[in-house]
C-alpha cells in the first residue's frame, strides 16, 4: 500500500520548524533491526518455543515471580534477550533521527519503553535517553539490596534456547550474593528500583523547559501498552506537534500533526527521501 504522501509532507515540514526532537519509541521500532514481535503469543512463542510448549505467556516469563520459582527458566530468557541485543546492529532509521535531532538548535532527546539499548548502540548520547520501563543491560539484586543498581556487562549468558535455560551461573549481587535480576520493569513488579529512571526523567523534563517548539516523532508504539502514547499526549497538550509512524494505529487527533501507515524504517526514509527532493 502507497503511503499517504501529505502525510509525509506535514510529517517533514513540523521537522523544519521545530527546535527540538523527541524520539517516542515503543517496541515497533526494534522490528526493523531484526528484533522479535512480542505482540500476541504467536509470536512470542516462535522466538521462545520451550516457553510455548509450556504455553507460558509473556506476562508470566517477565514477572518477578519467575525468577522466585525458577531463576534458571527467567534467567535463560533474559539472558537470550540480553545476547540478543548486545548483537544486534540497530536499522538506518536511528541514523535519521539522529541526524535531525542533531540539527536542532535545542537538539534531540529520546523517551522509550523499550529496555534493548538501541539508542545507546546507534550512538545517542547515553544522558540524553529516558527509558521509562528500565534497561536490560543494568542489574539490581533481588531483595533490593543497597537500593543498588550496576552494569550487566561482565555477565555474559550461555542459554540453552531450545530449553529457554540459563547454563552457566546467573549473576549475583556484588552487595549481598543474592540473585541478581535485571533493573526492568517487569509485570506485577513491586521490587523494581526505578531510581536511574527517575533521573533519566529529570533530565528530559529540564531539557524540555528551554524547548519553544517541540516535535515529538513516535514510532512503533501502540496502544496495547500505551506508555509512549500518554507521554507522546503529554508533550502535545504543553504546545508541541506530533508525528506519528505505526503500521497498525497511526491516527492522530489534532489535524496539525502527522499520521503515517507505516513501519519505522520505512516511514522515517519516506519523509527523508521527501526532505531531500526540497
Amino acid at each position: 500500500m502507497a503511503l499517504d504522501t501529505a502525510q509525509i509532507r506535514r510529517a517533514a515540514d513540523l521537522l523544519d520548524e521545530a527546535d527540538g526532537l523527541i524520539i517516542a519509541a515503543g517496541a515497533g521500532m526494534g522490528v526493523d533491526s531484526g528484533l522479535p514481535d512480542f505482540r500476541g503469543n504467536e509470536g512470542f512463542w516462535k522466538a521462545y518455543p520451550a516457553l510455548g510448549r509450556s504455553r507460558m505467556d509473556f506476562a508470566r516469563i517477565a514477572s518477578p515471580v519467575a525468577f522466585e520459582r525458577d531463576p534458571g527458566l527467567a534467567w535463560g530468557f533474559y539472558g537470550h534477550r540480553l545476547a540478543l541485543y548486545r548483537s544486534t546492529r540497530p536499522h538506518a532509521g536511528f541514523g535519521l533521527l539522529r541526524a535531525w535531532g542533531e540539527a536542532m538548535p535545542q537538539g534531540c532527546r529520546v523517551f522509550t519503553s523499550n529496555v534493548d539499548g538501541q539508542f545507546q548502540r546507534a550512538g545517542f548520547d547515553p544522558a540524553a535517553i529516558y527509558e521509562c520501563h528500565g534497561s536490560i543491560h543494568h542489574l539490581q539484586c533481588m531483595d533490593g539490596c543497597e537500593s543498588a543498581i550496576w552494569e550487566a556487562e561482565s555477565f555474559a549468558p550461555e542459554v540453552d534456547q531450545e530449553r529457554c535455560r540459563l547454563l552457566n551461573e546467573a549473576p549475583r549481587c556484588p552487595h549481598c550474593g543474592g540473585l541478581a535480576r535485571p533493573n526492568i520493569l517487569m509485570f506485577g513488579d513491586g521490587g523494581w528500583i526505578e531510581r536511574r529512571s527517575a533521573q533519566q526523567a529529570r533530565r528530559l523534563e529540564a531539557w524540555l523547559e528551554m524547548v519553544e517548539r517541540p516535535l515529538v516523532i513516535e514510532l512503533g508504539a501502540g496502544t496495547a501498552v500505551p506508555s509512549v502514547r500518554y507521554f507522546s499526549q503529554g508533550i502535545v497538550a504543553r504546545g508541541g506537534r506530533l508525528v506519528r509512524i505505526n503500521p497498525r494505529e497511526p491516527e492522530v487527533a489534532n489535524r496539525r500533526d502527522a499520521g503515517i501507515a507505516a513501519g519505522a524504517l520505512e516511514g522515517l526514509q519516506a519523509i527523508a527521501a521527501l526532505r531531500a527532493q526540497t
